[in-house]
């Protein structure tokens, strides 16, 4: 008689916190201003104001947008704005950044919103790889809520995790 293989992660009192699960939808875009500019580095406000008249804004519909200059031009904070600007009645979200920045502004919106009590004395492991672009900023974010609940949090897999926080027994 062989012996029955038993699953212990399964079975475990541990709590995963998968951070993919509360990945938001939807379509990622990076504008980036030094199209508009001369030589990719020169704003010239008559002539960046026209381009982005001429620019077709739909296409942004119900998309979540980073805007960014990718090169060293000073570029005056105006510009950016302008932009945000003509892009509001169309994009879900804009930020002034990077793709990363924008994940994790959307992370910091959703897991503000998350009602951790029911994380109240659990082991929970924030689970650590992704198919998706978590940023690490989501991970930092997601400890710092789940610890004034969490009897412990640690970072990894069930079958690799490393510690992070151990709550003090009270008496």
């Amino acid at each position: 008689m062989e012996d029955e293989i038993i699953n212990k992660v399964a079975n475990s009192i541990l709590v995963i916190f998968d951070l993919e699960d509360y990945y938001p939808t939807g379509i990622r875009t990076q504008i980036d201003i030094s199209q508009w500019l001369f030589d990719g580095f020169l704003l010239k406000e008559k002539d960046f104001r026209a381009e982005l008249k001429k620019h077709d804004w739909t296409q942004y519909q119900n998309q979540y947008v980073a805007i960014n200059c990718s090169t060293d031009a000073i570029v005056p904070a105006w510009a950016s704005i302008l932009v945000a600007i003509q892009l509001a009645p169309f994009a879900k979200k804009i930020i002034n950044g990077t793709l990363e920045d924008l994940d994790a502004s959307l992370y910091e919106q959703l897991l503000s919103e998350i009602d951790y009590s029911v994380y109240k004395n659990k082991s929970i492991i924030i689970k650590g790889c992704s198919r998706k672009p978590v940023p690490m900023r989501a991970y930092v974010l997601a400890a710092k809520y789940l610890q004034p609940f969490a009897r412990s949090i640690m970072y990894g897999e069930a079958c690799s995790a490393v510690p992070l926080y151990k709550a003090l027994k009270k008496d």
